[in-house]
């Protein structure tokens, strides 16, 4: 499979990458991404044929299906790291929680974030590929709490790799950042940067694109990648789960074959819900991809009126912090598969350069005959989870974001897939305050106060974090990064 780009060639970069070379260097011409040139067909012979399958065993055939350039001793390597799961056996159990609602619990992973899915095996494999290829390699990193702890913890002691993992200061969950700031790895590197995520997203891109940045690397033999999903690396195995997902559900007969569900995302860099588009696009049967988001309703706004506008936006902090984000990286590959290479620069450069986009009538159509979007508050997202406990399901403030899509969102009575992408162990103050109502509870007494309510324990790889030492203590203006990823190397 070859992959190319979404703002077209600019004569400095190949027309057409492999899969290792696209994940080597994710970012394309003029600032672009990487997307596949085709995508495989799966359809219902292939769904028939995994109906008994594990998950590494559906990963390992949707991987083989997208003829990667990875050997496949690389791919086992990658795909036995869900063995460190919870359940081995089933990675991402998917749970009934209404007549008509099941939850994808996509965090039972070694950092209890959806991140692991993806970053988990992509760490195995781009270690290999520097190592084959006898390269170093500095790999990037921006979080907005949980991209960040799954790469590090992906890529702790990995030969020929260096991580630079920037997050914003204060504007994570306190597990998310004890999760960095207690890595001390000898290749590992966490910023905190005084801004919120778009300054650290913002960065990286740069940094990505600058070519005195890689003049300065390749002086030092160093190579530049990046973790975040503007690489095709993390999207690619974000797109097994959504099978996966279909698939326990035709297990568990709560569908039959071929029937249409909703998939239900909360989004915001939109890797997730990218994965769900290009797995409905190779034969998933799904109605809509519903599109949840907090105050940061950019991605609201954008699907239901067609106009992207960051003129007079800027974030605001919310009790679901993962998705405060105004850029959404991963909207970029929707435009070039919908509207092509020449409309995808135009657009990109107006958001670029002029902060606002406008879709015409017809594109917007093309855009809501596939997805439909609705926003939660907080004060809505705290009743969601406390309505949930009441019937026996404990969830995050991310996932509640998505009953509310639920609720809005549906025109027909079909299954509806939420996506949980995250452990309630991440954001305990939260669900505390929701529960029980204390407030200004520090993670410790609150993953306390839940526990005893929930008659659950505390996964031991949350507990002793709070008993490490932090090692990393570096935070910074963001004019400053550049300085201290060159000073780390």
């Amino acid at each position: 499979m070859k992959f190319i780009e979404t703002r077209g060639n600019d004569g400095q970069h190949p027309e057409k990458v492999t899969f290792s070379e696209a994940i080597l260097n994710p970012i394309s011409s003029f600032g672009g991404l990487y997307s596949p040139e085709s995508l495989p067909d799966l359809g219902d012979d292939f769904l028939a044929s995994h109906l008994d399958s594990d998950y590494k065993t559906l990963a390992r055939d949707m991987l083989t299906a997208f003829d990667i350039d990875i050997d496949a001793r690389i791919i086992d390597q990658a795909l036995d790291l869900y063995d460190q799961f919870d359940d081995p056996s089933n990675p991402v159990p998917v749970v009934k929680v209404k007549d008509d609602l099941y939850v994808s619990e996509l965090y039972h992973g070694p950092t209890r974030a959806f991140k692991d899915m993806a970053l988990q095996p992509f760490g195995i494999v781009l270690s290999s590929i520097a190592q084959k290829r006898g390269e170093n390699y500095l790999i990037l990193a921006a979080t907005s709490g949980d991209t960040g702890p799954a790469a590090l913890e992906t890529f702790k002691n990995k030969a020929n790799v260096k991580v630079a993992c920037m997050y914003p200061d204060g504007g994570t969950s306190d597990v998310q950042r004890l999760q960095m700031v207690t890595e001390n790895a000898s290749n590992l590197k966490v910023i905190g940067v005084k801004g919120d995520f778009d300054d650290t997203q913002s960065a990286l891109k740069r940094l990505l694109a600058s070519t005195s940045f890689k003049t300065t690397l390749k002086e030092k033999n160093i190579h530049l990648s990046a973790a975040n999903s503007v690489n095709f690396g993390r999207i690619i195995f974000q797109i097994i789960y959504h099978v996966h997902s279909y698939l326990e559900l035709l297990r568990q007969q709560a569908i039959s074959m071929g029937d249409k569900v909703y998939l239900n995302v909360p989004s915001g860099n939109f890797g997730n819900a990218l994965g769900g588009y290009y797995a409905v696009k190779m034969g998933l049967p799904v109605e809509k991809i519903l599109i949840a988001s907090n105050r940061n309703n950019i991605l609201t706004r954008f699907i239901n009126t067609g106009e992207y506008d960051l003129r007079t936006s800027s974030v605001t902090p919310t009790t679901s912090p993962a998705m405060d984000i105004l850029k959404s990286s991963n909207i970029e590959r929707i435009l070039f598969d919908m509207f092509g290479t020449e409309r995808t620069r135009e657009l990109m450069h107006s958001l670029d350069n002029d902060k606002y986009y406008q879709l015409n009538a017809d594109e917007l159509a093309q855009i809501q005959s596939m997805f439909a979007a609705d926003y939660c508050e907080d004060a809505e997202g705290k009743a969601y989870i406390k309505d949930a406990f009441a019937n026996d399901y404990l969830m995050d403030p991310h996932t509640a974001t998505c009953f509310k899509a639920y609720d809005s969102c549906r025109d027909k009575p079909l299954k509806t897939i939420v996506y949980s992408t995250a452990e309630w162990t991440k954001f305990s103050p939260v669900i505390a305050n929701a529960l029980t109502g204390e407030t200004d509870a520090h993670d410790i007494d609150a993953l306390k106060s839940i526990a005893n309510e929930a008659g659950i324990k505390i996964p031991k790889m949350i507990s002793e974090l709070f008993e490490k030492e932090i090692t990393q203590k570096t935070v910074i203006e963001k004019d400053a990064i550049e300085q201290e990823i060159l000073a780390f190397l």
